[in-house]
């Protein structure tokens, strides 16, 4: 027996290099981090996107991203004409990766003509990386957990 055959990882072997790279480039038009997020955010200046929780008010109390436009997935189709400008593009955000409701809302706003990413972790892998967020209480951050986030400035090295 090959390899190939007893092995799970290689049982379908993978794409040739060409597929492969259009594969992830496309993945990457779709996705983003929240490394990447938070680079762009704390550079200062017009991040050149929005970002977009799309949680429920009760969610967004207990802690959201500064600077993140509240938007409901449910209200996404009545109110993101008067909260977004379909020339900026939009980052939407959940609860992490357990949840599709970014995945839902980013659908919802494509279908009305917006440029959307969604961010990967969501609030979840932002807070366990340790960035600042907003409670009803204030402002907040804890300590970078050191399974996302093992080098100091909380950079994957991606």
């Amino acid at each position: 027996m090959t390899a190939t055959t007893t092995n799970p990882v290689l049982r379908v072997a993978p794409a040739p290099p060409a597929e492969a790279a259009a594969y992830f480039r496309a993945s990457l038009a779709f996705h983003t981090d929240v490394s990447d997020v938070a680079a762009a955010l704390a550079a200062g200046g017009d991040p050149g996107f929005v970002l977009v929780d799309i949680r429920s008010t009760e969610s967004w109390d207990q802690g959201h991203i500064p600077g993140a436009v509240h938007l409901p997935t449910a209200l996404v189709t009545e109110q993101a004409g008067l909260l977004l400008d379909r020339d900026v593009p939009v980052v939407t955000y959940c609860w992490g990766p357990g949840c599709n409701g970014a995945t839902r809302a980013a659908l919802a706003l494509a279908e009305l003509g917006y440029r959307v990413k969604e961010m990967l972790g969501g609030f979840e892998y932002w807070v366990r990386e340790g960035f600042a967020h907003k409670t009803r209480e204030g402002a907040a951050r804890r300590a970078a957990d050191p399974l996302t986030a093992p080098v100091a400035a909380a950079d994957c090295g991606c």
